[in-house]
């Protein structure tokens, strides 16, 4: 078994100390591949550096986070494109709106949101996008780019039923953190997920971020990691009725599709 996961913020200060270590793990627990989301021009450099450290098995992002938006100053759009030109980077974002948190106007999160979608057209790279309570405003600058884009992912999905079967009319990717481990957030997401297409769907971590909660033992140190990858893998099996080494193999396929990885 050999697993992909489509978002691991490797770049992340948790992983200072012992990142080599994480690493290791990730692939003696199958996670063979990992793509390293960058979430702002220094972070997208730093995910691209790691990416080149450990060729074939990592992988990386160029973009510009909503809640970073406000920092997108006129030199920020060509940084990116020069990021996106290198070979291991296999994605435009993490970009997308936040309407949660706020940290940065909606107005400024919409407006850089869609120069990266042009930005992504252009390279003829696919999108990877963060949505949180900004559906009704994401789901329209979607439909206006998206016959221009090679393809793109709504990352760690957390939205209703309806929210769902807009992306897939828009020919989307669904990617599945472990937000479907949780037993109080993650109900909707875990009668949710038999719905998505099997051609459709992607798994990832988005480590050190949702440790998933039905692990035993937990970390002492509440940090998820790209090896605890199969613990979503089983939650998304259990919770679909199929076998884990059908949704592993097909959620990888997916994925070196997605990302155009090698084989």
């Amino acid at each position: 078994m050999e697993l992909v996961d489509i978002g691991v913020n490797l770049a992340n200060k948790a992983f200072r100390e012992d990142l080599d270590d994480v690493i290791v793990r990730a692939r003696d627990a199958g996670v063979t591949t990992m793509i390293v989301t960058g979430t702002g021009i220094r972070e997208s450099q730093t995910a691209l550096d790691l990416a080149r450290s450990w060729p074939g098995m990592l992988y990386s992002t160029a973009g510009v986070h909503p809640h970073v938006a406000r920092d997108f100053d006129p030199s920020a759009l060509s940084e990116l494109e020069s990021l996106a030109a290198e070979p291991e980077v296999v994605a435009i974002g993490e970009t997308g709106l936040d309407f949660n948190r706020d940290f940065s106007p909606r107005p400024l999160q919409e407006s850089v949101f869609e120069r990266q979608l042009e930005l992504a057209a252009r390279m003829r790279l696919p999108v990877f996008i963060h949505q949180r309570d900004a559906h009704q405003r994401l789901l329209p600058i979607l439909r206006e780019y998206r016959d221009a884009l090679p393809d793109a992912v709504i990352h760690c999905f957390t939205d209703n039923r309806n929210a769902l079967w807009d992306y897939l009319d828009l020919d989307l990717h669904i990617g599945v953190t472990g937000w479907i481990c949780d037993e109080r957030r993650g109900r909707e997401l875990q009668e949710l997920v038999g719905d998505i297409p099997a051609d459709r769907l992607l798994i990832e971590t988005d480590s050190p971020y949702l440790l998933p909660r039905d692990m035993s033992p937990r970390p002492r140190s509440g940090r998820n990691e790209p090896a605890f990858l199969v613990q979503v893998l089983a939650a998304v099996a259990r919770h679909r009725g199929e076998e884990v080494d059908t949704v592993a193999d097909s959620t990888s396929r997916n994925a070196r599709r997605f990302f155009r990885l090698p084989d």
